[in-house]
């Protein structure tokens, strides 16, 4: 059982909980009409049950391990951000289900495990690179996520409610509890999954592309069905582990979320799996960072076009001291014209210095133009490229290639251009339902799934036929 702790005096010299707030932090609002509303809000917050649990928390730190080592996969995507409007289980159900979809496409590609992490229950906060939008002479505060303020264009929604924090705690909950009982309850059976699969390469233009893999994964069953391994006798045919992120950007809430593991005497964040710390606020002397210092959670790190190698080893090591595999999450963003300049040195940085990180890649972020129309937007060939190039950096520089980070949703919607659905620029009006950022839709993941699981492959028929020479 987890015992709350949030008030605990410590030195300054030492970590706590708030020790963050003595630090610069950059991306959290100040503009709230009311501070000692805010505070109030906070502290009812240290009352509420936690979203995950330490034992938790601890599992997913192996499994990154093995990541680290080079002995799974990691797939961690979802909302840009989450959104009070869609809110819905028919949503959640949706994401978790191409989530699972696409893992299905990189194990067998992969052939390791993958570590399955959404971007829900929580991923509702947004940095901005403005702080004010202006719209036909009138200028009002951005919008910053559905848990600081309104999207709505007014006065009174873009200014900041503490109440919203309240709002986003029970969307979280109640998502968490919906994804339990999916991942547990024979929703997520490996034969559900793969008969979905199926039904995608089937209508899928570029069917004869993919049927190869499905048909691989479907002797694969067949064997184990004749072997006795089934759904009824074997739980990890029926289950799955599902892992929960968010970028810890609003720290008062995760402050207030962090709680002492009676068990370890260790402190956890509560409110997700594993939290990251954007491109932005990735200051070495900034509040984020002394937040995440202190916490047990793995720790994702954006690393873009800004950052030295120098920057990093110092960040890795205030983070990651000890040099624990399985603590810190690298994830590359850099977009597909860029990345190659960018990522071999800080690859080669990392693989120098011996530190055990997971190395992912968000290619994504990096690959964002405006359309002619005005719609922000996403190429998948662009998204396709910077993937791959993410896998050749790292084997280039001795590192392995852990992962992928997408912003994705389970709906049809028409926001990143291109893949099989040859989405175009006139499309996107017709279903472009994003709060913030361009997301990938399920065909769009999967078919993105697909083609990676070919790569991953052929990587390693090649290394066979290597040793075997």
């Amino acid at each position: 059982m987890l015992a709350l702790d949030f008030e605990r005096n410590l030195p300054m010299t030492e970590w706590s909980p708030k020790s963050w707030r003595d630090k610069p932090a950059k991306h959290i609002p100040e503009d709230y009409p009311d501070g000692a509303a805010l505070a109030a809000v906070e502290q009812e917050l240290c009352t509420h049950p936690p979203l995950v649990f330490a034992g938790e928390v601890r599992t997913l730190r192996q499994r990154l391990a093995e990541v680290a080592e080079g002995k799974a996969f990691l797939l961690q995507g979802g909302d840009c951000a989450e959104s009070f409007k869609e809110f819905h289980p028919d949503n959640i159900r949706d994401t978790f289900r191409v989530l699972l979809q696409m893992a299905v496409a990189l194990t067998f590609g992969a052939a390791t495990p993958v570590v399955k992490v959404g971007r829900m229950a929580g991923q509702f906060a947004k940095p901005r690179s403005s702080a004010v939008e202006t719209q036909n002479g009138v200028t009002l505060p951005s919008y910053r996520g559905d848990n600081i303020n309104g999207m709505a264009f007014t006065p009174e929604a873009r200014q900041p409610d503490p109440q919203r924090l309240l709002k986003a705690y029970g969307q979280s909950a109640a998502t968490l509890n919906l994804i339990r009982a999916f991942a547990k309850g024979g929703y997520a059976d490996l034969r559900n999954v793969h008969r979905w699969n199926l039904e995608f390469v089937k209508d899928n233009p570029q069917a004869e592309q993919y049927r190869e893999i499905a048909d691989k994964i479907s002797e694969a069953i067949e064997f184990m069905d004749a072997c006795g391994v089934t759904s009824d006798y074997s739980r990890p045919m029926s289950e799955v582990e599902f892992f929960t992120s968010h970028e810890a950007l609003l720290l008062g809430y995760e402050q207030a979320m962090t709680r002492i593991d009676s068990t370890s005497g260790q402190y956890y964040d509560t409110s997700a799996h594993l939290v990251w710390i954007g491109d932005r606020t990735r200051q070495p002397d900034g509040a984020h960072v002394e937040f995440c210092r202190g916490i047990e959670n793995p720790i994702g790190l954006k690393c873009g076009p800004s950052l030295e190698p120098d920057e990093l080893l110092r960040l890795l090591d205030i983070l990651n001291p000890q040099n624990i595999a399985g603590r810190i999450v690298l994830i590359s963003r850099f977009g597909a014209d860029k990345i190659g300049t960018g990522l071999p040195r800080l690859v080669s940085a990392v693989t120098r210095e011996q530190r055990a990180v997971v190395w992912s890649s968000d290619p994504m972020h990096g690959n964002t133009v405006k359309a002619a129309n005005g719609y922000k937007t996403r190429g998948f060939d662009n998204i396709l490229r910077e993937v791959q190039s993410f896998f050749e950096i790292c084997r280039a520089e001795g590192a392995h290639p852990g992962g992928v980070h997408f912003e994705m949703t389970g709906q049809q919607v028409t926001e990143c251009l291109g893949g099989a659905q040859e989405i175009s620029e006139d499309d996107l009006s017709s279903r472009y339902h994003t709060h913030c950022d361009p997301r990938l839709n399920a065909s769009q993941a999967l078919e993105l799934a697909f083609r990676l699981a070919e790569g991953l492959r052929a990587d390693r028929t090649k290394k066979a036929a290597s040793a075997a020479a």
